[in-house]
């Protein structure tokens, strides 16, 4: 005969990441997402992402500001580029500061004469111990 003792104290609970926990499926996404961390700076970028804006490849993008990486315009025909205000409340900015899902669109501009492109965006922030340490965003072509 077999004894065995539960204990019903209560679980520390496990410490996860997730900023770590969501760049490796984001990495190997076949969807068009990124996530940032608290600063906006990126973590990760699946390939789709980086084909929908032509912008360099997802590995060179980590460690770079978000918005050192698009060039928001606006929707008028002249497609002028966003001022800082404006810029700062893209879904995954406003994600991080609203510590809400945030969803909208975005114009941008991408490099080497290729056309601009409009994105519905999709931002949720993700949380540790009760604070916002990042953001998690997927974005769709329109």
């Amino acid at each position: 005969m077999t004894h065995i003792e539960l204990s019903l104290s209560p679980l520390e609970p496990i410490a996860v990441d997730p900023l770590h926990s969501w760049s490796v499926p984001v990495s190997s996404a076949e969807e068009s997402c990124l996530v940032i961390d608290a600063d906006g700076v990126i973590v990760a970028a699946s390939t789709p992402w980086v084909r929908l804006l032509s912008v360099e490849r997802p590995s060179e993008l980590a460690g770079h500001h978000v918005l050192n990486v698009l060039c928001l315009i606006d929707f008028t025909a002249a497609g002028n580029e966003l001022g800082e205000a404006e810029r700062e409340q893209i879904p995954p900015l406003l994600a991080l500061t609203s510590k809400r899902p945030a969803r909208g669109l975005l114009r941008v501009r991408a490099p080497q004469g290729a056309p601009s492109r409009t994105l519905d965006a999709v931002a949720t922030p993700l949380w540790q111990g009760g604070q916002v340490v990042g953001s998690l965003s997927f974005f769709a072509a329109v």
